[in-house]
């Protein structure tokens, strides 16, 4: 697994609000039995609120998603099968967010 790959949300009942989620986890802990993941939302579910570093508007796919940083979570790693494209360009802005919801700076 790569990290900043994108994947398909596993989760049926939230994939129309979250289409994608994508794994910020360190290939260094590959050997966990999860994954720590960030959903990616479109606009219009969260009422195209966001703070701009903490949850920034990215482009995926030709959409407009909002990395929703705060609802950071873990899940298992069998739930996410194969990648559906990466967001490792955007590496500097993730990394950014995470920082943000940790320091506050």
């Amino acid at each position: 697994m790569r990290q900043f790959d994108v994947y398909a949300n596993p989760n049926p009942a939230t994939r129309k609000a979250y289409p994608y989620i994508v794994d910020v986890q360190h290939p260094v802990l590959d050997g966990l039995a999860t994954r720590i993941v960030i959903p990616l939302g479109r606009p219009e579910a969260f009422h195209n609120e966001s703070m701009k570093t903490l949850s920034p508007v990215i482009e995926y796919q030709g959409e407009k998603l909002v990395l929703l940083t705060p609802q950071i979570a873990s899940i298992p790693v069998r739930l996410l099968k194969n990648p559906v494209g990466s967001l490792s360009h955007l590496r500097e802005e993730i990394i950014a967010a995470i920082d943000f919801a940790v320091t506050g700076t």
